[in-house]
């Protein structure tokens, strides 16, 4: 067997993972970047070093359902919430971050242009 055909097999058991876009509607998993897992973000008057070393770095990755911010690259460059499961790959729901309010009250979306502030779904205290 050739290496042509080592690849071809290869291909034949390939999955592909369709995220749903809020905007775009379902889109192949490799015109996202995953941002991580969504997490609590600590209050930073009253958190010591340990806490915010645990918020960095320490992930639960779970075999299960699990609530991910990704960030739509190639696309609309939205960022977006989905809930999926680490196993099966199934997704259950997907949504757009907590949407970040203005000087006057008006709601923003989450953009790719100004991911600095808009926390990557992660809910900012």
């Amino acid at each position: 067997m050739g290496s042509r055909d080592k690849y071809d097999s290869r291909l034949k058991g390939a999955v592909v993972i369709l995220l749903p876009c809020p905007y775009c509607g379902p889109r192949n998993a490799s015109e996202f970047r995953y941002v991580g897992e969504v997490s609590e973000r600590p209050d930073p008057n009253a958190t010591g070093a340990g806490e915010w070393r645990t918020y960095l770095y320490v992930r639960d990755n779970p075999a299960g359902w699990t609530t991910e911010t990704w960030f739509h690259s190639a696309g609309c460059r939205q960022h977006l919430v989905v809930e999926r499961h680490t196993v099966t790959n199934e997704v259950r729901a997907s949504r757009l971050p907590a949407a970040q309010l203005l000087r006057d009250g008006q709601e923003e979306r989450a953009t790719g242009g100004s991911v600095a502030n808009d926390g990557g779904g992660r809910s900012i205290k």
